[in-house]
């Protein structure tokens, strides 16, 4: 991810989430490269970004902090090709493990983090709001 890419970062954000990142949020991320990985999916035949993560990879912890794909591109694949490219990548950088924060009542996501291995490990009362809802915590073990 790079600050041209915001425009249409900022825009899968926003109708991806009902309280969406601000734009200060996504620059920090992008200057924040000593512990921050913003990534972008590019849609090959119209060189359009068409998802995004962004994760931090402190020492042998990883915590994805933000995820999404376009509607128009969702139920392709995308999200799964991403995640298993962080998981790849940070594994093979020596991370034991990977947390993600999901909401309760995202079952689509719930159900990709628990296809790639994720496991329910907490819950995080009221941590979203808009609407107030509960925060699943998942993780994935990375050292077996």
């Amino acid at each position: 991810m790079e600050e041209k890419d915001l425009p249409a970062v900022l825009a899968i954000e926003r109708a991806s989430f009902p309280n969406p990142w601000h734009e200060s949020t996504f620059r920090g991320e992008i200057q924040n490269r000593s512990i921050s990985f913003p990534w972008v999916i590019v849609h090959e035949s119209d060189n359009q970004v068409v998802g995004y993560v962004i994760f931090w990879k402190i020492g042998e912890e990883v915590q994805i902090n933000n995820i999404a794909i376009h509607p128009n591109y969702r139920r392709r694949g995308l999200g799964e090709w991403l995640l298993r490219k962080v998981i790849s990548k940070v594994k093979k950088d020596g991370a034991q493990f990977i947390t993600l924060e999901v909401r309760q009542s995202n079952l689509a996501a719930q159900a990709l983090y628990s296809k790639l291995g994720f496991k329910l490990v907490g819950r995080r009362r009221f941590y979203y709001s808009n609407p107030i809802e509960d925060a699943l915590v998942m993780m994935l073990d990375l050292g077996s």
